[in-house]
């Protein structure tokens, strides 16, 4: 089964560009299937109040929960006072399965790290290269799974990317998602040095076509059992 763990779904407010407009699914869903992939990761697109962008989230999950798993996206400032009753209302009831958190909003919160250690949530947390923040969320929280988009940097820093490794190497609660990864090698040198249980395939859709991002899984040349690992996310389920 392969499951893309970072998409986008619903309707942002922002109108500076993809990410805070619309994340439509209809060509995503009909280019995933083609991929075959299975199962997909949702969380909102960028939005001023995450309640009720991860409201209409909900209601996508909802529509095929077959198909779908939920993130609930937070803002570690905006949201700073209230991140535990978003988490509370996104798995109760909303079924959702973990967090999503972007650097762009701001920085990481230990609220944010408290509420994803009491659900016993994966957080998904853009660092957008500031990945010396991996060191301290490993040592504060080291029974909450991180999973860090890109390799650590969207915009191809590959200095964030191979610190990114290094972590993925030295603590087992850090893991990095495959999705928008454009120098190959560095791909090819975290399945090395890391192994492919610490990386989980992302497609940042629906932006970014799903069946690319998981034909540069496929190139890596991986041996069944540990293709597999990338697709299931069982490291962190």
């Amino acid at each position: 089964m392969i499951i893309d763990c970072h998409c986008h779904a619903g309707t942002g407010d922002g109108l500076t560009g993809p990410w805070d407009t619309r994340a439509s699914l209809h060509d995503y869903l009909r280019r995933a299937s083609a991929a075959g992939i299975h199962k997909t990761v949702l969380f909102a697109a960028f939005h001023s109040n995450y309640a009720i962008a991860n409201e209409e989230v909900a209601r996508i999950v909802a529509s095929n929960p077959k198909r779908f798993f939920g993130f609930a996206f937070v803002h570690p400032a905006r949201d700073r006072g209230r991140v535990h009753e978003l988490v509370k209302i996104a798995v109760e009831c909303y079924g959702f399965v973990g967090i999503k958190v972007h650097r762009h909003d701001a920085s990481i919160t230990r609220e944010i790290c408290t509420a994803a250690r009491i659900y016993n949530l994966p957080v998904l947390y853009d660092v957008v290269g500031e990945v010396s923040v991996c060191e301290l969320l490993a040592q504060e929280y080291p029974d909450v799974n991180f999973i860090i988009p890109h390799l650590g940097s969207f915009a191809d820093d590959s200095r964030a990317q191979l610190g990114v490794i290094d972590h993925l190497v030295r603590h087992p609660n850090i893991y990095a998602d495959t999705s928008g990864i454009r120098r190959f090698d560095l791909l090819k040198q975290a399945v090395k040095r890391a192994g492919a249980n610490k990386l989980l395939f992302g497609s940042d859709g629906p932006w970014l076509h799903p069946g690319v991002e998981l034909t540069k899984i496929k190139v890596l040349g991986l041996p069944p059992s540990q293709e597999n690992l990338i697709y299931s996310m069982s490291p962190i389920n």
